[in-house]
């Protein structure tokens, strides 16, 4: 078990600050944007969400892409794999001109939909305008991520998420701050950093296929097929975000304090929900390359490993922020009534980690044996489950911290008993065969 247990963790721990790239950066511009005041800091709520959404919705650009790299290094075929992965950074690209060029007419529509006050209005739609022109580079870096996880490489990652997490920070200080730029200012730092992320990728890319002898250019089949695994993938992410929406929508209905301070908590969500899904990137590197091995009793012991690991995340994580819940609003708000609200919100949240590390460590072993179509499904019934719940609390007792229950415990309890129940015997594994 030693064994396996270093190559978990020499998986999971770089991947924890690869994963937490992104919400990092959000977690950063919420900090920043927060000393502006409650108006800033909801224009940051809507805005972010709908772009979170959309890169929630993307995901599968590199949860598709690992395990189907992993499945051909298990097998021996490098030169494979790496194509296998270049067809996931071509789909990015085709992905993030149709997005470009289909979503930025329909920006203000968008906000529009969340029926902001005035002051929120302004400072959504510049921050959400210069984010959109940066898909481009974000949908790159997804799948280039993916291409290096199924190498079994987590360790470049981290070293690439450091490097934009800081620059990052320094472009934002600039551009908030030191020019006045505002909302806008740390739209614009973010973009700048994952331009430079998504530079360095890319030469690792075609440095790992010339090693490899891999081709550069698309493999439109390999793309076409892509696709169509990450479909039911989208359906998953899509019922996911769907959910966060629910949650937003409802609390923009209860006023921009309650708004603010669930834009915070909902980003801390985001945060220590991809640090324990650095297992489930472990489970789909490692779960695909022992499919790859035909060794079933290898795949049961990564299985049984990994939700130790999840759960016992789950509870490293939940323990000092339940403590540290009263103090959190402070690093994010300089808002009286938006850290009132926020104290109960993060002692939830601290509450559901350990149910979180075990769903996300069930969901990143099905990604491993690409069972995409029961995660879709088994995420459809969960987001069901989440709107019936939102809207029980809502009507009952019409709170913030209601409302934010109902998605910690009534989404994610759906999620365990789904996942749970599809891991039951050999019958998961046997599917994965069955699809190689």
């Amino acid at each position: 078990m030693r064994a396996l247990d270093r190559r978990i963790g020499g998986l999971a721990l770089p991947a924890l600050g690869a994963l937490a790239a992104e919400p990092i950066f959000l977690l950063a511009d919420t900090a920043m944007v927060g000393h502006l005041g409650a108006g800033a800091l909801g224009a940051l709520a809507i805005a972010g969400t709908i772009v979170q959404t959309v890169l929630g919705l993307m995901v599968f650009l590199a949860y598709a892409t690992t395990p189907r790299v992993a499945r051909h290094l298990g097998s021996g075929d490098q030169r494979a794999a790496v194509g296998a992965g270049f067809d996931g950074i071509w789909l990015a690209l085709v992905c993030s001109a149709v997005l470009v060029a289909g979503g930025l007419p329909l920006l203000g529509w968008l906000l529009g939909l969340f029926h902001p006050a005035p002051e929120v209005a302004a400072g959504a739609l510049s921050y959400l305008t210069i984010s959109w022109w940066g898909l481009p580079f974000m949908l790159v870096v997804v799948a280039a991520t993916g291409l290096l996880r199924g190498l079994q490489d987590t360790k470049t990652p981290l070293l690439v998420a450091a490097g934009g997490f800081g620059l990052n920070i320094a472009l934002n200080a600039l551009f908030i701050y030191g020019l006045g730029m505002g909302v806008a200012g740390s739209a614009l730092g973010t973009v700048c950093a994952h331009a430079a992320m998504c530079a360095v990728y890319i030469v690792i890319a075609i440095r790992a296929a010339r090693r490899f002898g891999a081709d550069l250019r698309p493999d439109w089949a390999g793309v076409l097929a892509a696709a169509r695994t990450s479909g039911w993938l989208l359906v998953r992410n899509a019922s996911l975000r769907g959910g966060l929406i629910v949650l937003i929508a409802a609390a923009t209905a209860l006023g921009t304090a309650q708004l603010a301070a669930l834009q915070v908590a909902q980003t801390l969500f985001n945060s220590l929900a991809l640090v324990l899904d650095s297992i489930a990137i472990a489970g789909q590197a490692l779960i695909g390359l022992e499919l790859g091995r035909r060794d079933r009793a290898g795949v049961a012991a990564v299985q049984r490993r990994l939700l130790l690991w999840g759960t016992g995340f789950g509870v490293v994580v939940g323990v000092p922020l339940a403590c540290a819940s009263p103090w959190v609003g402070t690093a994010f708000t300089s808002d009286g009534a938006v850290r009132a609200l926020l104290a109960p919100l993060v002692l939830v949240l601290a509450l559901c980690m350990p149910i979180a590390g075990w769903v996300f460590t069930l969901d990143g072993i099905l990604m491993g044996a690409e069972d995409a179509r029961y995660l879709a499904l088994a995420q459809v019934v969960s987001f069901l489950v989440l709107a019936a719940c939102a809207w029980a609390a809502m009507a009952a007792f019409g709170s913030l911290t209601a409302l934010w229950a109902s998605f910690c415990f009534g989404f994610m309890g759906a999620r365990a008993v789904t996942l749970g129940l599809r891991m039951r015997g050999q019958g998961w594994i046997e599917r994965a065969e069955a699809r190689a």
